[in-house]
Protein backbone atom coordinates (compact mmCIF):
# COMPACT_ATOMS: atom_id res chain seq x y z
CA UNK A 1 0.00 0.00 0.00
CA UNK A 2 2.78 2.64 1.23
CA UNK A 3 4.53 1.76 -1.81
CA UNK A 4 2.09 2.62 -4.39
CA UNK A 5 1.25 6.14 -2.30
CA UNK A 6 5.17 6.43 -2.94
CA UNK A 7 5.17 5.60 -6.82
CA UNK A 8 2.10 8.09 -7.20
CA UNK A 9 3.73 10.90 -5.18
CA UNK A 10 7.02 10.29 -7.37
CA UNK A 11 5.20 10.08 -10.43
CA UNK A 12 2.92 13.40 -10.00
CA UNK A 13 4.50 15.65 -7.49
CA UNK A 14 5.66 17.85 -10.40
CA UNK A 15 1.84 18.02 -11.33
CA UNK A 16 0.86 19.01 -7.39
CA UNK A 17 3.53 21.99 -7.40
CA UNK A 18 1.86 22.86 -11.30
CA UNK A 19 -1.88 22.88 -9.61
CA UNK A 20 -0.26 25.06 -6.52
CA UNK A 21 1.65 27.48 -8.02
CA UNK A 22 -1.55 28.13 -10.54
CA UNK A 23 -3.96 28.35 -7.32
CA UNK A 24 -1.82 30.68 -6.15
CA UNK A 25 -1.26 32.68 -9.26
CA UNK A 26 -5.30 32.68 -9.50
CA UNK A 27 -5.70 33.76 -5.82
CA UNK A 28 -3.08 36.72 -6.01
CA UNK A 29 -4.31 37.62 -9.68
CA UNK A 30 -8.28 38.07 -7.80
CA UNK A 31 -6.83 39.82 -5.51
CA UNK A 32 -4.60 42.39 -7.51
CA UNK A 33 -7.45 43.19 -10.07
CA UNK A 34 -10.97 43.06 -7.76
CA UNK A 35 -12.64 46.25 -8.32
CA UNK A 36 -11.10 47.47 -11.03
CA UNK A 37 -12.86 48.55 -14.26
CA UNK A 38 -12.16 45.25 -16.44
CA UNK A 39 -12.72 42.90 -13.12
CA UNK A 40 -16.98 42.39 -13.70
CA UNK A 41 -16.01 42.49 -17.74
CA UNK A 42 -13.37 39.77 -16.99
CA UNK A 43 -15.97 37.74 -14.88
CA UNK A 44 -19.15 37.97 -17.57
CA UNK A 45 -16.90 36.83 -20.06
CA UNK A 46 -15.80 34.06 -17.80
CA UNK A 47 -19.53 33.43 -17.11
CA UNK A 48 -20.44 33.30 -20.48
CA UNK A 49 -17.59 30.64 -22.00
CA UNK A 50 -18.15 28.48 -19.05
CA UNK A 51 -21.50 27.99 -20.11
CA UNK A 52 -20.98 28.02 -23.72
CA UNK A 53 -18.25 25.19 -23.13
CA UNK A 54 -20.49 23.21 -20.76
CA UNK A 55 -23.12 23.16 -23.31
CA UNK A 56 -21.24 22.40 -26.09
CA UNK A 57 -19.57 19.48 -24.69
CA UNK A 58 -22.81 18.27 -23.28
CA UNK A 59 -24.90 18.70 -26.57
CA UNK A 60 -22.20 17.62 -28.59
CA UNK A 61 -22.41 21.03 -30.34
CA UNK A 62 -19.11 20.84 -32.96
CA UNK A 63 -19.64 24.22 -34.04
CA UNK A 64 -20.10 26.15 -31.51
CA UNK A 65 -16.91 24.24 -30.49
CA UNK A 66 -15.00 24.89 -32.35
CA UNK A 67 -15.89 28.88 -32.48
CA UNK A 68 -15.05 28.93 -29.13
CA UNK A 69 -11.65 27.24 -29.59
CA UNK A 70 -11.31 29.54 -32.57
CA UNK A 71 -11.77 32.81 -29.99
CA UNK A 72 -10.05 31.58 -27.37
CA UNK A 73 -6.90 33.83 -28.89
CA UNK A 74 -9.02 36.87 -29.62
CA UNK A 75 -10.82 36.91 -25.88
CA UNK A 76 -6.85 36.87 -24.53
CA UNK A 77 -5.95 39.91 -26.84
CA UNK A 78 -9.16 41.42 -25.49
CA UNK A 79 -7.85 40.86 -21.92
CA UNK A 80 -4.93 42.16 -22.16
CA UNK A 81 -6.18 45.46 -24.02
CA UNK A 82 -9.00 45.72 -20.91
CA UNK A 83 -6.55 45.22 -18.49
CA UNK A 84 -3.63 47.37 -19.71
CA UNK A 85 -3.84 49.54 -17.05
CA UNK A 86 -3.31 47.12 -14.25
CA UNK A 87 -0.95 45.38 -16.65
CA UNK A 88 1.13 48.09 -16.46
CA UNK A 89 1.08 48.61 -12.86
CA UNK A 90 2.04 45.44 -11.99
CA UNK A 91 5.20 45.35 -14.01
CA UNK A 92 5.99 48.63 -12.69
CA UNK A 93 5.93 47.48 -9.36
CA UNK A 94 7.86 44.25 -10.15
CA UNK A 95 10.70 46.54 -11.79
CA UNK A 96 10.63 48.95 -9.12
CA UNK A 97 11.40 46.83 -6.23
CA UNK A 98 14.07 48.53 -3.73
CA UNK A 99 16.47 45.56 -5.31
CA UNK A 100 16.02 47.54 -8.59
CA UNK A 101 15.50 50.79 -7.57
CA UNK A 102 18.36 53.22 -8.04
CA UNK A 103 17.12 56.71 -7.15
CA UNK A 104 16.62 57.95 -3.27
CA UNK A 105 16.24 61.28 -2.17
CA UNK A 106 17.63 63.46 1.22
CA UNK A 107 16.99 63.55 4.78
CA UNK A 108 16.45 67.63 4.05
CA UNK A 109 13.46 66.91 1.35
CA UNK A 110 11.77 64.31 3.57
CA UNK A 111 11.88 66.91 6.47
CA UNK A 112 10.67 70.46 4.70
CA UNK A 113 8.20 67.96 3.03
CA UNK A 114 6.93 66.92 6.61
CA UNK A 115 7.34 70.30 8.12
CA UNK A 116 5.52 71.48 4.78
CA UNK A 117 2.24 69.20 4.86
CA UNK A 118 1.85 69.70 8.47
CA UNK A 119 1.27 73.19 7.73
CA UNK A 120 -0.97 72.69 5.60
CA UNK A 121 -2.96 70.14 7.19
CA UNK A 122 -2.96 72.72 10.68
CA UNK A 123 -4.57 74.90 8.54
CA UNK A 124 -6.53 72.60 6.63
CA UNK A 125 -5.38 73.83 2.92
CA UNK A 126 -5.75 70.78 0.45
CA UNK A 127 -2.51 69.71 -1.10
CA UNK A 128 -0.78 66.94 -3.82
CA UNK A 129 2.42 66.45 -3.90
CA UNK A 130 4.05 63.40 -5.81
CA UNK A 131 7.58 62.18 -5.72
CA UNK A 132 9.04 61.27 -9.12
CA UNK A 133 11.47 57.64 -8.61
CA UNK A 134 11.87 55.38 -11.14
CA UNK A 135 9.36 55.89 -13.70
CA UNK A 136 9.35 59.19 -15.50
CA UNK A 137 6.65 61.53 -14.69
CA UNK A 138 7.38 64.09 -17.01
CA UNK A 139 4.12 63.49 -19.72
CA UNK A 140 2.14 64.77 -16.14
CA UNK A 141 4.61 67.38 -15.42
CA UNK A 142 4.08 68.99 -18.60
CA UNK A 143 0.56 69.11 -17.96
CA UNK A 144 1.31 72.04 -15.30
CA UNK A 145 3.62 74.99 -15.28
CA UNK A 146 7.22 74.35 -15.06
CA UNK A 147 9.57 75.59 -12.06
CA UNK A 148 12.64 73.64 -11.82
CA UNK A 149 13.81 74.87 -8.07
CA UNK A 150 14.72 73.98 -4.91
CA UNK A 151 12.00 72.69 -2.50
CA UNK A 152 11.06 74.71 0.49
CA UNK A 153 8.69 74.74 2.79
CA UNK A 154 7.95 79.17 1.62
CA UNK A 155 6.95 77.58 -1.51
CA UNK A 156 4.76 74.91 -1.07
CA UNK A 157 3.01 77.08 1.54
CA UNK A 158 2.47 79.84 -1.25
CA UNK A 159 1.55 77.12 -4.19
CA UNK A 160 -1.39 75.49 -2.47
CA UNK A 161 -2.62 78.44 -0.92
CA UNK A 162 -6.12 79.37 -2.07
CA UNK A 163 -6.92 81.42 -4.79
CA UNK A 164 -2.89 81.66 -6.34
CA UNK A 165 -2.78 80.84 -10.04
CA UNK A 166 -0.97 77.10 -9.03
CA UNK A 167 -3.16 75.98 -6.18
CA UNK A 168 -5.01 73.67 -7.73
CA UNK A 169 -3.61 70.30 -9.18
CA UNK A 170 -0.49 68.38 -8.18
CA UNK A 171 3.34 69.16 -7.50
CA UNK A 172 6.35 67.08 -8.56
CA UNK A 173 9.16 66.74 -7.24
CA UNK A 174 12.16 64.69 -8.77
CA UNK A 175 15.68 64.58 -7.52
CA UNK A 176 15.22 66.43 -4.72
CA UNK A 177 13.94 69.69 -6.75
CA UNK A 178 10.37 71.09 -7.31
CA UNK A 179 9.67 70.35 -11.09
CA UNK A 180 6.38 71.86 -11.73
CA UNK A 181 3.23 72.62 -10.16
CA UNK A 182 -0.85 72.83 -10.83
CA UNK A 183 -0.15 69.25 -12.89
CA UNK A 184 -3.12 67.07 -13.49
CA UNK A 185 -3.11 63.87 -12.37
CA UNK A 186 -5.11 60.80 -13.12
CA UNK A 187 -7.77 59.85 -11.74
CA UNK A 188 -8.26 56.25 -10.55
CA UNK A 189 -11.32 54.70 -11.69
CA UNK A 190 -11.15 51.64 -8.95
CA UNK A 191 -14.44 50.82 -7.73
CA UNK A 192 -13.54 49.50 -4.72
CA UNK A 193 -12.42 52.45 -3.20
CA UNK A 194 -14.06 54.76 0.24
CA UNK A 195 -16.72 56.58 -1.19
CA UNK A 196 -15.19 59.75 1.14
CA UNK A 197 -12.78 59.77 -0.39
CA UNK A 198 -12.24 62.83 -3.16
CA UNK A 199 -10.84 63.84 -6.37
CA UNK A 200 -7.35 64.53 -4.76
CA UNK A 201 -7.05 61.53 -2.99
CA UNK A 202 -8.25 59.52 -5.82
CA UNK A 203 -5.92 61.50 -8.34
CA UNK A 204 -2.78 60.68 -5.73
CA UNK A 205 -3.51 57.10 -6.17
CA UNK A 206 -3.78 57.35 -9.79
CA UNK A 207 -0.46 58.82 -10.48
CA UNK A 208 0.85 55.83 -8.35
CA UNK A 209 -1.04 53.61 -10.58
CA UNK A 210 0.32 54.69 -13.80
CA UNK A 211 3.90 54.73 -12.16
CA UNK A 212 5.93 54.10 -9.37
CA UNK A 213 5.50 57.57 -7.30
CA UNK A 214 5.06 58.06 -4.05
CA UNK A 215 1.50 60.87 -3.42
CA UNK A 216 1.16 62.80 -0.73
CA UNK A 217 -2.17 64.04 -0.25
CA UNK A 218 -3.44 66.50 2.41
CA UNK A 219 -7.04 66.93 2.56
CA UNK A 220 -8.92 69.99 2.90
CA UNK A 221 -12.14 68.81 4.84
CA UNK A 222 -10.66 67.42 7.94
CA UNK A 223 -6.72 68.02 7.35
CA UNK A 224 -5.90 64.41 7.45
CA UNK A 225 -2.52 63.49 5.55
CA UNK A 226 -2.37 60.45 3.32
CA UNK A 227 0.28 58.44 1.86
CA UNK A 228 -0.42 56.98 -1.59
CA UNK A 229 2.26 54.05 -3.18
CA UNK A 230 1.38 51.37 -5.59
CA UNK A 231 -2.04 51.97 -5.79
CA UNK A 232 -2.74 51.75 -2.41
CA UNK A 233 -3.49 54.72 0.48
CA UNK A 234 -2.36 54.90 3.95
CA UNK A 235 -4.37 57.58 6.31
CA UNK A 236 -4.20 58.76 9.18
CA UNK A 237 -0.49 59.80 10.30
CA UNK A 238 1.33 61.91 12.92
CA UNK A 239 3.70 63.90 12.19
CA UNK A 240 6.79 60.95 13.68
CA UNK A 241 4.74 58.59 11.62
CA UNK A 242 4.92 60.65 8.60
CA UNK A 243 8.05 60.83 9.02
CA UNK A 244 9.49 57.45 9.68
CA UNK A 245 7.32 56.17 6.90
CA UNK A 246 7.74 58.23 4.34
CA UNK A 247 11.59 57.76 5.16
CA UNK A 248 10.92 53.67 4.63
CA UNK A 249 9.94 54.27 1.23
CA UNK A 250 12.03 57.19 -0.14
CA UNK A 251 15.65 56.38 1.22
CA UNK A 252 17.89 53.61 0.82
CA UNK A 253 18.33 50.97 3.55
CA UNK A 254 20.98 52.48 5.32
CA UNK A 255 19.56 55.83 5.35
CA UNK A 256 16.21 54.41 6.60
CA UNK A 257 17.19 52.46 9.32
CA UNK A 258 19.87 55.36 10.21
CA UNK A 259 16.31 57.62 10.70
CA UNK A 260 14.79 55.42 12.55
CA UNK A 261 17.34 54.64 14.60
CA UNK A 262 18.18 58.52 15.77
CA UNK A 263 14.45 58.86 16.18
CA UNK A 264 14.36 56.13 18.74
CA UNK A 265 17.33 57.62 20.44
Amino acid sequence: MLDSVFQFVGENWNAAIEILLLAIAIYYGYLYFRGTRGAKVFTGLAVLFIFLTLISQLLNLTVLSWLLRSLTAFVAFGLVVIFQPELRRALAELGSSRLFSSTTQKKETIDVLADSVFELASKQIGALIAIERDTAIRNFAESGVNLDCEVSQELLLTIFFPKTPLHDGGVIIRDDRLLAAACIFPVSQREDLDRALGLRHRAGLGITEESDAIAIVVSEETGHLSICHRGKIERGFKQDQFEKRLSELLLKGDQANGEVQSETV
